[in-house]
């Protein structure tokens, strides 16, 4: 199973023509600051991490991983083992330079994470993501077949970065079983994906879709199988709208909070913007 991650994890890195490699040199490590400063915008009194609390956890075991394109350092990621002691690594921030966004570096990194998780004997990964954002969802629960297994309201808190400015830090905790059929054929280039509108036609309920002015549509969720619509570009709607986009954040946690902690599951995601449910309850 390690030479098939570590297989994986070069195919993809070849193919975003990049190299990536663990990192605990100081030097490198304050790349991994600045890079992360420029992707959030967070500037240097409010890092999203630092360089000697990498330097730690690197020295302690856990993963830093850096993407490179040349000498350039483009893509980052890092995480720490949670418990039961080293059972899974828990991925903490992951970011890619605007510059080659489109070429897969994030997956790539990855796929790292995953092969360097699997050789140091653990065999999952857990992270959060912001459920608004639709193309975090699709590469979460699609492109890599993680599965959604808690929301979480206001998360983090406040932050103080230009993504997430002042919007409730909702996110949901993701589980990446990999050795799971599902994450092998996504590591192999098989997404996990699902067809809202096939299902819609078979009957699955919407519970909460865009209406004509992109504000949130809150409809009840009966049936057994639910669709939960995200915005196209959230980001963008904090920007322009930060009033509509903050109805979004308090519908997505009514009814994808709501649906998750009456015991519903996540099928997963189409790309399309539809986030698929399974209600535990409906015969």
């Amino acid at each position: 199973m390690t030479s098939e991650a570590w297989d994986a994890a070069e195919k993809a890195a070849a193919g975003a023509g990049i190299a990536i490699r663990t990192l605990d040199d100081i030097a490198a490590l304050e790349d991994v600051r600045r890079l992360f400063e420029r992707i959030w915008r967070t500037g240097a009194t409010n890092p999203p991490v630092t360089a000697d609390l990498l330097r730690a956890m690197a020295k302690a075991g856990s993963y830093v991983g850096g993407a490179y394109e040349g000498d350039e350092l483009v893509g980052a990621c890092f995480g720490f083992f949670a418990a039961p002691v080293r059972d899974a690594l828990h991925s903490h921030i992951a970011g890619v330079a605007r510059r080659v966004a489109g070429r897969h570096v994030g997956l790539a990194l990855k796929l790292h994470q995953r092969a360097w998780t699997l050789a140091e004997g653990a065999g999952a990964v857990t992270w959060t993501f912001d459920p608004l954002i639709r193309r975090n969802a699709w590469f979460n629960l699609g492109k890599l077949a993680a599965d959604v297994v808690e929301y979480l309201p206001d998360f983090y808190g406040p932050m103080d970065d230009d993504i997430n400015r002042a919007d409730p830090t909702d996110r949901v905790l993701v589980h990446w079983p990999l050795r799971a059929p599902a994450t092998l054929a996504a590591c192999a280039g098989t997404p996990r994906a699902r067809d809202a509108a096939r299902l819609r036609a078979d009957g699955a309920v919407v519970a909460l879709e865009a209406s004509a002015a992109g504000g949130p549509i809150v409809r009840p969720a009966y049936g057994r199988t639910v669709l939960v619509g995200v915005p196209a570009d959230i980001e963008a709607l904090r920007e322009q709208d930060p009033r509509c986009a903050a109805e979004w954040r308090t519908a997505l946690r009514e009814v994808l909070g709501g649906l998750l902690a009456g015991g519903a599951r996540v099928r997963g995601f189409d790309r399309a913007g539809w986030y698929v449910v399974e209600r535990q309850d409906e015969q």
